[in-house]
């Protein structure tokens, strides 16, 4: 039960993130972004996320007032909004609407992570991990079970209805389904462990094959029944952290209801492959994970592991569209092979925010990158995420997005 305080907080806190989102500055910058994703080059956006929120506190401004967990979850979601809309602002964008997600059930693949970890601070969920093998044999993959999903538009409706009379008369309330974003070689990982798995494509490249052909054989199952069930959307909350505006999708044939792959973002990576051959990071991710890649509207791949080598790879991909550049990738060597056919994505580094701010070190950083995409005229955006900490000093962070702005305003006026 949501009290009659609880509901007055969070009304309150609605009314202010609904001032926000009629500013025309969220427009401008939605039109930016869709410009982007259509490969149009100009001034680059910028977002910060994966925010260690346990050490961002300021003035009491992140403190939860309400009693209810229903109500706490709401309230976390707005003051969010406007803690970074004041502090970190740089080109966020903010809505005027409150969406409720679509509710399903998952019967999973059989088997279950099992781990030992090791913490520092248990308000951060970015620990040390140490897991049990459980698939080191082919009969243990073949023992893996195909998910059984299942929407709850019975809940769903609950949910609306619990919004909608907080939210009535201050912001509409509409309900939304979900995107993809596939990563396979995340879970085989924590279910085989890294190492294991970097050894068996030298030494067991057979059950390698076997485990990706059957997690292949899990995730389009897993999503051919979002759609059928319709549990998919393109207007989701984030297209990895970045907004997922775009103008080519959903695909010109919608019928404004059944939101189908080929209406949405994939979303795409392979992270174990930072330390794995460009030829193994096809032979065993992409010529996979093009299984459920084709039939989606645009893709975009790339995470924390460098893809300057494996650039030549993802341009066989006839719908990528986007490429993610780490703090680990040659900066001008991606952006010599982007150009401008994809949307270069750069991660900056986020120990660069992690102790002592450096502001020189920074813009030496974010002028590589700029120099390198306006060369090569490609259309680029940063994102500063993975953020595991700042030592407990927020102003890091409003650093940052300070120096990023000043630095880009030297080369766009």
């Amino acid at each position: 039960m949501i009290t009659h305080k609880d509901k007055s907080t969070l009304r309150e806190l609605a009314k202010e993130v609904r001032d926000l989102a009629a500013q025309e500055v969220n427009q401008e910058r939605i039109r930016r972004i869709r410009d982007m994703h259509a490969l149009k080059s100009g001034r680059p956006l910028v977002w910060i996320d994966e925010i260690p929120w346990h050490e961002m506190d300021i003035d009491g401004a992140l403190v939860l007032r309400c009693e209810s967990k229903e109500a706490q979850d709401m309230e976390r979601h707005f003051r969010r909004i406007l803690y970074r809309w004041k502090y970190i602002q740089v080109d966020m964008v903010v809505e005027d609407t409150f969406y409720v997600d679509k509710v399903f059930t998952d019967s999973g693949n059989g088997i279950t992570i099992k781990e030992e970890t090791l913490s520092t601070n248990v308000e951060n969920h970015i620990v040390s991990h140490h897991y049990e093998d459980q698939l080191d044999t082919e009969e243990k993959v073949d023992a893996l079970k195909i998910p059984v999903i299942r929407a709850r538009p019975d809940i769903d409706e609950k949910n609306l209805e619990t919004a909608r009379d907080i939210f009535d008369g201050i912001m509409p309330v509409k309900l939304r389904g979900h995107g993809i974003y596939y990563a396979p070689w995340d879970e085989i990982a924590m279910l085989r462990g890294i190492e294991n798995c970097l050894v068996d494509m030298i030494s067991s490249p057979e059950l390698v094959h076997k485990t990706m052909a059957k997690f292949t054989e899990i995730g389009l199952a897993r999503y051919d029944q979002m759609e059928a069930q319709g549990l998919l959307d393109f207007n989701i909350p984030a297209l990895h952290c970045t907004p997922p505006y775009c103008d080519e999708l959903p695909a010109k044939d919608f019928d404004g209801k059944n939101v189908r792959l080929k209406d949405i973002w994939f979303r795409g990576m392979a992270q174990l492959f930072s330390s794995a051959s460009p030829a193994m990071q096809d032979e065993f991710d992409l010529r996979y994970m093009r299984t459920l890649m084709d039939k989606c509207g645009l893709s975009y791949y790339g995470c924390c592991e460098p893809l300057d080598k494996f650039i030549p790879y993802l341009k066989k991909v006839p719908n990528m569209r986007k490429i993610g550049v780490s703090p680990w990738a040659d900066v001008r060597s991606s952006a010599e092979q982007i150009g401008g056919d994809y949307v270069f994505a750069r991660k900056p580094n986020p120990a660069h925010v992690a102790r002592n701010f450096s502001a020189g070190v920074v813009e030496k950083e974010i002028v590589e990158t700029i120099e390198a995409c306006m060369e090569n005229k490609c259309p680029y955006e940063f994102v500063l995420k993975d953020i595991s900490t700042v030592d407990g000093r927020p102003g890091n962070l409003i650093d940052w997005a300070n120096t990023i702005t000043a630095v880009i305003d030297r080369y766009y006026s």
